[in-house]
């Protein structure tokens, strides 16, 4: 916990550097991306280094109270109460904003739904949760971008990838990574029989290009020609792209946009945060275990979470959380999950962590 928010404040402090530095001031691009992570960064580093300096008035204060001068063993003893309240207070709003981990201060997030097992009905299902997270960003006043997509014949998703940005975004988006499940009758069900399908999302950090940077050189471009589900929406031109990283193998497509330029700059979106998420993933299985206790982080082909419409319930599996209001829940009112789970991290991070003095 400490080592990790001592990276953040020195990352914060060398975003504060580059800020000033006139290579970055001249370069547009580069100065919105460090303006961007200093701003994430800029709450948790701030409440981190006024935590650092009660820390160290508090060491001072107890050698005064371990001195000779009975008169400053006097004032030691009348300043220390204050101090250690202010620095209890302070360590409380950092645990605040660390619930959800090290990421969970970012603003920008790549989100990707896909059909799993089930045929057309996952499909559907996909369709159901894209509206749902659709509305619970209207809701939040996120914003709401679909990056590419891969429709069905009867109105469902084989893929979305979505990205959304806005503050809290990521922290109480993460939690959706996993598994859902939906049991109910398929509209093409005769027998009214429930049929069991699934769907993966996976929530990933969008990271700054100061963060990851990716050359030309780094990835083989193709381009082709977009096409929607059962030949409709042809677009003869090579607006359609796809990118292929040739150090990892991760391929990433975008034809989304009648503009080759503008699939490209999404794709490279894409691609920049599934880097980052490896990047992320092999240094923190290096830290070993901190992870495993973060709430909806591991291994996103888990079932998280079932979806029953003939009770109206869902239920996260992760926390044993059921309520029977999956209507509201599917209107984009996400957040009495997001609540729940929020909550249960909360008390899983207290209990595991001090001020460590």
């Amino acid at each position: 916990m400490r080592e990790m928010l001592d990276e953040k404040l020195a990352r914060f402090e060398e975003l504060e550097a580059m800020m000033s530095d006139p290579e970055v001031l001249s370069d547009a691009g580069k100065m919105a991306g460090v303006a961007r992570e200093h701003g994430a960064l800029g709450k948790i580093a701030t409440k981190y280094r006024n935590f650092r300096n009660l820390n160290d008035q508090i060491l001072e204060t107890r050698e005064l109270l371990e001195g000779k001068d009975a008169e400053m063993r006097e004032l030691a003893e009348m300043e220390m109460p204050a101090l250690k309240e202010d620095r209890e207070k302070v360590w409380n709003e950092i645990l605040e904003l660390t619930i959800g981990g090290e990421d969970a201060t970012r603003s920008r997030c790549v989100m990707e739904i896909r059909a799993g097992t089930g045929g057309d009905e996952a499909a559907l299902f996909a369709r159901d949760l894209f509206e749902m997270y659709k509305h619970h960003c209207e809701q939040k006043r996120w914003k709401f971008e679909i990056l590419d997509m891969s429709a069905t014949e009867l109105g469902g998703f084989k893929e979305l990838q979505l990205a959304m940005s806005g503050e809290g975004v990521y922290r109480e988006l993460q939690y959706e990574s996993g598994g859902h499940r939906v049991q109910r009758v398929p509209e093409t069900e005769t027998k009214g029989r429930i049929h069991t399908s699934a769907a993966t999302v996976a929530v990933l950090p969008e990271p700054e290009d100061v963060e990851v940077d990716i050359k030309p050189e780094d990835y083989r471009l193709d381009k082709f020609s977009a096409s929607g589900p059962g030949g409709q929406h042809v677009n003869k031109t090579e607006s359609a792209v796809r990118l292929t990283h040739l150090e990892t193998g991760i391929v990433v497509q975008c034809q989304d946009e009648k503009s080759q330029h503008k699939n490209l700059a999404k794709a490279l979106r894409v691609l920049k945060a599934r880097l980052y998420d490896r990047k992320r993933e092999e240094e923190e299985s290096r830290r070993a275990a901190e992870r495993k206790n973060l709430v909806g982080s591991g291994d996103r082909s888990q079932r998280i979470r079932t979806y029953n419409f003939p009770e109206n319930r869902v239920t996260d599996h992760r926390i044993n959380f059921t309520v029977y209001k999956l209507d509201q829940i599917l209107a984009g009112n996400v957040q009495v999950l997001t609540d729940a789970l929020i909550d249960y991290d909360r008390e899983q991070l207290r209990g595991s962590m001090s001020m460590m003095d």
